[in-house]
């Protein structure tokens, strides 16, 4: 009788008490070595919390040069706890927090553990449990989609930047029948893009690319755009401004979201100085979306 094959033994690696500052470092640094990561806010202190899955003998030498890079950046040195974590069971826990979801008026999102059913005019998005459990900002991306169902106008092009499993991309390209290009910072949402891009059907029309920020050929060379999506974190925002205002076609708009509530000051002002002007605002506590149009 053949043995069951056990699961690697695996471990949650924690980091905690981040400021705002120094949480994209860390972030991409958990990001880079692990299988799962997300992030949670403490309301009150305004730092972040974030978690990280991945096998208990992965490379050591790996994640020590992830963190001690990410301190360099930051100038923040963070403290990293780990425990054990059951193998058993593991995925089955991670699609139970995933369930499908209706998001404002028009679309759904399905994780790939739940049997297709009628949408009943919603879009459906598919995206796999065990990389949803990653994304981290759920009320960001529902807040994004919310945002481009209400736009007043089809987009023809369209760009996502730092687009994570792909959702927002995939999201326009559905609901217009458009393509879209997508780009990340990190290979890792740039293969899962991909992955979903099939899983939906829209493989021939959703482009993935690494990129840092607007640096990439295939970025310029599709610009201007008729809607940019940047859902990322507030400095970073601004430190676009000016590069999403320039890839951005007059009279065409930008959503951007991984802002806090009490970040939306900064941020507009950023992207107000770049020529931009604000449309629309959309809250769900404590993040912010905004609607953003570039006159003319």
């Amino acid at each position: 009788m053949p043995m069951k094959k056990q699961p690697a033994p695996l471990e949650t690696l924690v980091l905690d008490q981040l400021p705002d500052d120094a949480m994209p470092a860390y972030e991409a640094a958990l990001v880079s070595v692990s299988a799962t990561v997300a992030l949670f806010l403490d309301e009150e202190t305004g730092n972040w919390r974030i978690e990280a899955v991945r096998e208990a003998l992965a490379d050591q030498n790996a994640l020590q040069a992830a963190l001690a890079l990410a301190a360099g950046l930051t100038g923040h040195e963070a403290v990293l706890s780990r425990h054990a974590t059951e193998s058993e069971g593991w995925l089955a826990r991670t699609v139970e927090a995933f369930p499908e979801q209706e998001i404002g008026r028009r679309f759904l999102i399905r994780p790939t553990h739940v049997e297709p059913r009628p949408t009943y005019g919603r879009i459906a998005l598919t995206l796999d449990a065990g990389l949803a459990f990653g994304s981290g900002e759920h009320a960001s991306t529902q807040g994004c989609l919310m945002a481009l169902e209400g736009l007043p106008r089809k987009a023809r092009r369209v760009l996502d930047v730092g687009t994570g499993s792909g959702i927002l991309a995939m999201g326009a390209a559905k609901l217009w029948h458009v393509g879209a290009l997508a780009s990340d910072i990190d290979p890792w949402s740039v293969r899962v893009t991909r992955e979903n891009a099939v899983l939906n059907g829209l493989a021939p029309r959703l482009k993935a690319v690494l990129a840092t920020g607007y640096a990439h050929q295939a970025i310029t060379r599709g610009a201007p755009y008729d809607l940019i999506f940047a859902n990322i974190l507030a400095r970073p925002l601004c430190a676009m401004a000016k590069d999403l205002a320039a890839h951005l076609r007059p009279g065409g708009r930008a959503i951007l979201a991984g802002l806090l509530g009490k970040q939306v000051r900064m941020v507009l002002s950023a992207h107000r100085h770049a020529g931009l002007v604000l449309e629309r605002r959309i809250s769900l506590d404590p993040w912010a979306t905004l609607v953003l149009r570039k006159p003319g």
